[in-house]
């Protein structure tokens, strides 16, 4: 396979997203504005995004996303690298490398996937900065690229483009999945409209509500705290002198790998090996229907273990917590950590100078309604079958980007050849 060695700023004009205090620019709705946060490899996503209003975004026309430009992660994990689709045109970034290919040498999406399989460690070699290490303009004009001719690197990125399709469409289905779920949740233990023994809404037909510690609830339900309906909660724990990262291959899920969709992202994990898994599993003792509660903001980022892990454990940053299941379920806890007023509470209870996060002693003593078991369980069996299938669809998603990773470099350096 014939390849060219080329730097980046000969088949790309490069610049940086708008750097400076952003404080006062938020607003609720408007011009979305991506940052380092919202960049994985291959994708976009919109944990935490945030707004800024389309007078600001036309003053910063430098940092303007275009379709098929790449953002390049600088702080954080730098050298992280996507394409900019069609929906993100006219969107805005903050501080990060903005790429602008020509697209008559290169096709984004091949320089994407050859910048995070290959170009993370030319960025992690030439990163600057005394207290934040990160990448800059100049390091990203200076990076290598062998390119092969355009015909070559189409074949690469249609391969690409059919695994990332597969992904975001399981992605697409477990959003509706999730949405579903919390909606119904919502409806029966939010709004009390849980179906009667005749199959009306409870409170919108007329069912009767009691004052119970101050909370107006239906007639036989309590309010609780969740140290009474858990019957335990644990946490990972830290490197320290206890093990070192990146000697094996088992996953070491941090509270980054939790996201606000009740799914585990694995992108940029660190690991460790098994006799580190050992010594954290001894503590942490994750098992099937537990739910997984990241304890540092933005709360609400949590995951339902449907099959005992073999292959991943969890930092003491986590919380892992069992229900009592002659109280609730694990559904049930599960969307509670997931639902608008528990988080609003929790966010409220947050202490932290720096990052601001919720004790293991706040969040047992924070108070919610439960509704009879009987209850819960109706709930349960109406959703059967939507949160298996999601977890089902998590694993496939796991599973192709497990490949897509193991194939790209084999395409990329000729080890691997296919068929047109």
């Amino acid at each position: 396979m014939n390849r060219n060695r080329v730097k980046l700023a000969d088949i790309a004009e490069l610049t940086v997203g708008y750097v400076g205090n952003m404080a006062k620019q938020y607003t609720d709705e408007g011009v979305k504005f991506l940052r380092s946060l919202n960049i994985k490899p291959f994708r976009i996503i919109e944990d935490d995004l945030k707004y800024i209003s389309r007078e600001f975004s036309e003053t910063l026309s430098k940092s303007t996303l275009h379709e098929n430009d790449l953002i390049i992660v600088r702080t954080g994990i730098p050298g992280t690298c996507c394409v900019v689709p069609k929906e993100y045109e006219n969107c805005n970034c903050a501080d990060v490398v903005l790429v602008r290919p020509n697209l008559q040498m290169v096709n984004p999406y091949y320089l994407a996937a050859y910048i995070n399989v290959w170009g993370k460690k030319q960025v992690e070699n030439n990163k600057v900065g005394a207290i934040q290490k990160h990448f800059n303009v100049r390091s990203a004009q200076e990076m290598v690229i062998d390119l092969p001719d355009l015909k070559e690197q189409n074949r690469v990125a249609k391969i690409l483009c059919d695994l990332n399709n597969k992904i975001a469409q399981n992605e697409k289905i477990n959003d509706y999945l999730e949405e579903m779920a919390k909606t119904i949740y919502d409806y029966w233990f939010v709004q009390f409209d849980f179906p009667t023994e005749d199959g009306k809404p409870y409170k919108s037909s007329g069912g009767k509500m009691v004052n119970t510690n101050g909370r107006i609830i239906p007639e036989g339900w309590k309010v609780l705290k969740v140290k009474d309906i858990i019957s335990n909660i644990c946490t990972g724990l830290n490197p320290r002198n206890n093990f070192t990262l990146g000697s094996g291959n088992i996953k070491y899920v941090t509270v980054k790998n939790l996201t606000t969709k009740g799914t585990l992202d694995f992108t940029n994990c660190d690991t460790i090996d098994e006799a580190a898994r050992t010594i954290i599993h001894n503590r942490s003792d994750i098992q099937t229907g537990d739910i997984l509660f990241a304890s540092i903001a933005p709360l609400g980022r949590c995951y339902l273990i449907q099959s005992t892990p073999t292959d991943w454990d969890i930092n003491e940053s986590v919380f892992s917590v069992r229900p009592n299941f002659s109280v609730i379920t694990s559904a049930y806890l599960y969307l509670y950590f997931m639902s608008d007023p528990f988080i609003k509470c929790a966010t409220s209870s947050s202490t932290g100078s720096i990052f601001k996060g919720i004790r293991i002693n706040t969040l047992l003593d924070t108070e919610l309604c439960v509704p009879p078991l009987f209850v819960i369980k109706q709930f349960e069996n109406k959703l059967a079958s939507t949160l298996p299938l999601k977890a089902k669809n998590d694993e496939e998603i796991r599973l192709l980007i497990n490949l897509r990773d193991l194939l790209l470099p084999m395409l990329m350096n000729g080890q691997a050849t296919f068929e047109d």
